[in-house]
């Protein structure tokens, strides 16, 4: 099954100039779904996680049912201000400013192998900063992976020692 059938390519989203690669056709079909739940939960099995994170909100149409189906926990990362307990922040750079993520800071148990899942890797900026929530919270990160990956952005570069994985490359597109 060609994953690119099932990726809408959204011109001048958000702003002039994007093209942003819509992951919702693929939630509409069920056997496409299905063939990417399953390649992501190899790769986790392989990386013997034992806890799946992933921020909001199109990481989370990944990382639940990968949990799942791997039988492991999942821990939601979001914006500021939208978990209810204690959490850790982290803040990292945008193109243009500041953002930051927050995770319950009982989410991830110290000595926790950690697996990152996401619809889209691009520059790898929030990447990043789970990484580093991660490990603040005395785990691994032990992989990363992704749907799509926009490989002129390089964003896996910037956690190269991580293995990583990803279903659909994009470059110069």
């Amino acid at each position: 099954m060609d994953l690119k059938q099932y990726i809408a390519d959204i011109k001048d989203f958000p702003k002039s100039g994007i093209i942003f690669r819509d992951v919702t056709p693929i939630l509409d079909d069920p056997a496409c779904m299905m063939q990417v739940v399953e390649s992501l939960s190899r790769f986790v099995m392989e990386s013997k996680a034992t806890k799946i994170i992933a921020p909001e909100a199109r990481g989370f149409f990944f990382g639940i049912p990968v949990a799942m189906n791997c039988k492991i926990g999942f821990a939601p990362v979001r914006k500021p201000g939208k978990l209810p307990r204690k959490t850790i922040s982290q803040s990292y750079q945008l193109e243009y400013g500041e953002d930051s993520l927050e995770i319950h800071e009982d989410a991830i148990l110290p000595g926790e192998k950690v697996v990152i899942i996401d619809d889209l890797l691009a520059t790898g900026g929030t990447v990043e900063a789970m990484i580093q929530m991660v490990e603040r919270m005395q785990a691994s990160v032990v992989g990363v992976a992704c749907v799509i990956e926009l490989d002129d952005l390089k964003g896996r570069d910037r956690f190269h020692e991580i293995p990583f994985f990803s279903l659909v490359h994009y470059q110069g597109e």
